[in-house]
């Protein structure tokens, strides 16, 4: 006797939730259709009342992120919108979702699957105005500091879908302070975790939670109020379909839930036959772990190496709209932070993806559906070890996804859809952070979000926009001084654009900016920089330059106390040109630290220390000399492009007139620009001749122990990838290349052990390893 069978479950029809969620997938793959639905009835059958629903759910859902962000303190919430709210189904598949961090469309339905596979419903229990709770990125979740609130919605007793909040917490108890620490390299160290936890129950928090989670926490008044703004807007969400279903009927909604699935599938593969062009696109990524360096302390000594993190990417477009991406030939996981789940990795392309190929408001699951993935494990966003950090995994997500941008945008080109292409997105960077106690003699943390407005990539026939976004939230924003000054004891001594930060091109990259900050009241404290810096990890397209990568400046022993006091020049505004900079010569005896080592750990700073927040831009496109000389003048006019630079990579003779504005000389233009065309065909040689040097340089092995290393890995985990390259480069069947041979530590080559392994685990498997 089938006693599974027996068992009345919760969801509406008396199904268990696992018998649910197998039920829909197993005709999805039977049918090749969401949930087997190979008509869709509510929606062609009564498109007004489908549209209905759907417009007043999704103005719902966005009313609520709208309404609820105005309930945190955090600045990084109500200043930068990070929060999100999303719809789901019974199933735990996205039907609608707010603006916002879009990303996590996918990461609370892992979440909510999660609960599915484990049997949640049987313990702890799932029952209507409970109240779930989880950051576990083991399970999906991007980072640690993302928290979710996961809330079940009942109708007559009867389970019928879920609505889930998630906020960017600015500290997570982690071994140093900020949302998104560096010093450890296990997940042990990455802060407060909790795993699809019920805290709640008829519509109230548990107590032993709240004295538990604000304990866990240096910024308990933030992680207090980010909560009831989770919360809130989950209430208001399941309010707002309870409605719904009273007016409409359950029926309605029941087919709305699982029909506006199948139809952004069904988008997708429309909106990709519509705008490229079939076949198979490669392209790269890459960004630098500087850990061998005295600023970045770590407590292992097998994680103190510098290393390269490497993402070759394939995307197969097929002439029937489907579509595959391979990512063979990645890094493995690494001992750092910038390790991801396969779910963070796959539902952050959807933010991008829905700026140019899906662009609409129906933002779901379908997409994910409509996509085939292939993320081998092992790979650094498909560890295969429980014990891996993810604090910033943004700091590679960024600079992989921007290679798939790139061979996007090649057949957006080819099929003359010249808006949608866009040259590669920004390396969201610098994070300042850290901690000690405030100017209100609390213990707190700081993770400056000035970074939500990077620079933007440019497309085919625009400039990117300046200081404007993150491609991890297309709404961010910079944040008012004042607001930050508020909640962090630094003084703003300047903000301005970042000059040459833009990739140059025949339309530049948007440039970011950069903040100049003082500490100031502050006691004990201590602040670390985060982001790229030895590696420019965007590049630039068709000819376009990459955006110009990061670099550090701090002054210590500044002595700004006294010469505030006397009246003498003190460094205001930007670090305009770092290669001829100002900041020095006001700061006479001071310990300054400015290099290309972006990435350090905590470092004492006492009041009247600077620390130069630097936001980096976007990549350009096209070639620099096919720019409009007066574009370039008024670049330099608006402390976008340093002068000299108008010369050295646009070819633009510049005139000062009497109002010290730039003019272009066209006659002076031109000629520069052919001088320049000419030295460029002078130093160049046929590709087969460059490809012939390199394959000696191959066979030696003549790389860097970090690229060696960088391949290696790469090869071990992706024979397809491996071989491929053998071939390309035409090397012999006994050439190897092996971690073991090379004279640094690569502990977790051989021994793992995944989350999947431990007792009453099941994991969730989303994509092809």
């Amino acid at each position: 006797m089938n006693m599974q069978s027996e068992i009345k479950g919760i969801v509406r029809g008396g199904q268990t939730l696992k018998q649910h969620r197998d039920e829909i997938l197993g005709k999805t793959k039977q049918t090749g259709h969401y949930a087997g639905l190979t008509k869709r009835a509510l929606h062609d059958e009564s498109p007004i009342l489908y549209n209905k629903l759907f417009s007043r759910l999704r103005a719902g859902v966005v009313d609520a992120r709208e309404t609820a962000k105005k309930i945190a303190a955090s600045p990084i919430v109500e200043q930068e919108g990070e929060l999100c709210f999303t719809l789901y189904n019974a199933a735990g598949d996205a039907i609608l979702t707010s603006t916002g961090i879009i990303i996590h469309v996918g990461t609370m339905g892992a979440a909510i699957k999660y609960m599915i596979e484990n049997d949640w419903e049987s313990n702890p229990g799932i029952k209507d105005k409970d109240i779930f709770c989880n950051n576990d990125s083991l399970i999906g979740n991007v980072h640690p500091c993302d928290i979710h609130t996961i809330v079940p919605i009942f109708h007559q007793g009867e389970l019928i879908g879920w609505v889930g909040g998630v906020t960017h917490v600015i500290d997570t108890g982690a071994v140093g302070p900020g949302s998104m620490t560096t010093g450890q390299v296990q997940r042990f160290g990455d802060g407060y975790s909790v795993t699809c936890r019920k805290i709640g129950e008829n519509d109230t928090l548990m107590r032993d939670w709240l004295h538990e989670s604000q304990r866990s926490v240096r910024t308990t008044r933030y992680w207090m109020l980010d909560e009831r703004t989770r919360v809130a807007g989950c209430h208001m969400i399941r309010k707002l379909v309870q409605d719904v279903i009273a007016e409409e009927g359950i029926e309605a909604y029941w087919k709305f839930a699982y029909e506006s699935i199948e139809h952004g599938r069904i988008g997708l593969q429309n909106r990709i036959k519509a705008m490229t062009i079939p076949g198979t696109y490669r392209q790269v990524g890459f960004v630098d772990v500087p850990y061998n360096h005295d600023d970045v302390r770590v407590p292992s000594d097998f994680a103190k190496v510098d290393t390269i993190m490497h993402t070759p990417s394939e995307m197969t477009i097929r002439p029937d709209g489907t579509w595959r991406l391979d990512f063979e030939g990645s890094s493995r996981w690494g001992w750092h932070t910038y390790n991801a789940h396969s779910v963070s990795f796959t539902s952050g392309i959807w933010v991008m993806m829905t700026q140019t190929l899906i662009p609409t408001e129906m933002i779901n699951d379908g997409a994910a559906y409509g996509t085939e993935f292939r993320l081998p494990k092992g790979t650094w966003m498909n560890p295969d070890d429980r014990r891996v950090a993810f604090a910033y995994s943004w700091h590679f997500l960024v600079s992989s996804w921007t290679a798939l941008w790139r061979g996007l945008s090649r057949s957006y080109f080819g099929r003359g859809y010249l808006e949608e292409v866009n040259a590669g997105n920004a390396n969201t960077s610098n994070w300042l952070q850290g901690g000690g106690f405030n100017q209100y003699d609390e213990i707190h943390a700081v993770n400056s979000f000035e970074c939500a407005a990077n620079g933007v990539g440019a497309s085919a026939i625009a400039d990117g926009i300046s200081h404007a976004a993150a491609i991890w939230n297309p709404e961010g924003d910079m944040g008012d001084m004042e607001i930050w000054e508020l909640a962090e004891p630094l003084v703003y001594l300047g903000r301005q654009i970042k000059a040459n930060s833009g990739g140059a091109g025949k339309y530049r990259g948007g440039c970011g900016f950069e903040s100049l900050r003082m500490v100031w009241n502050a006691k004990d404290w201590t602040m670390f920089f985060m982001g790229n810096g030895h590696i420019s990890s965007d590049w630039g397209l068709m000819g376009g330059y990459p955006a110009a990568s990061g670099y550090r400046f701090a002054a210590h022993d500044t002595g700004l106390k006294e010469k505030i006091a006397n009246g003498d020049p003190i460094p205001f505004g930007g670090d305009s040109d770092p290669q001829n900079p100002v900041y020095e010569t006001m700061l006479d005896g001071a310990r300054i630290k400015r290099d290309k080592q972006a990435i350090t750990t905590e470092e004492m700073f006492e009041d009247y220390d600077l620390y130069l927040n630097y936001m980096r831009g976007g990549p350009g496109f096209g070639d620099p000399l096919d720019r409009e000389p007066q574009t370039v003048a008024d670049d330099v006019n608006g402390g976008y492009l340093l002068e000299r630079f108008a010369a050295l990579v646009y070819g633009v003779a510049l005139e000062k007139g009497a109002d010290g504005q730039f003019t272009a000389d066209e006659a002076a233009t031109e000629a520069l620009r052919a001088n320049i065309r000419k030295e460029r065909l002078a130093k160049a040689q046929p590709t087969r001749t460059w490809m012939a040097k390199e394959r000696e340089r191959i066979l030696a092995k003549d790389a860097g122990t970090q690229v060696q290393q960088m391949y290696a890995a790469s090869f071990k985990l992706g024979p397809k990838w491996a071989e491929g390259f053998r071939e390309f480069w035409d090397l012999p069947e006994d050439w190897q290349l092996n971690e073991a041979d090379l004279p640094i530590p690569s502990y977790g080559r051989e021994y793992s052990m995944d989350l999947a392994d431990l007792p009453d685990v099941k994991t969730v498997k989303f994509v092809e390893e």
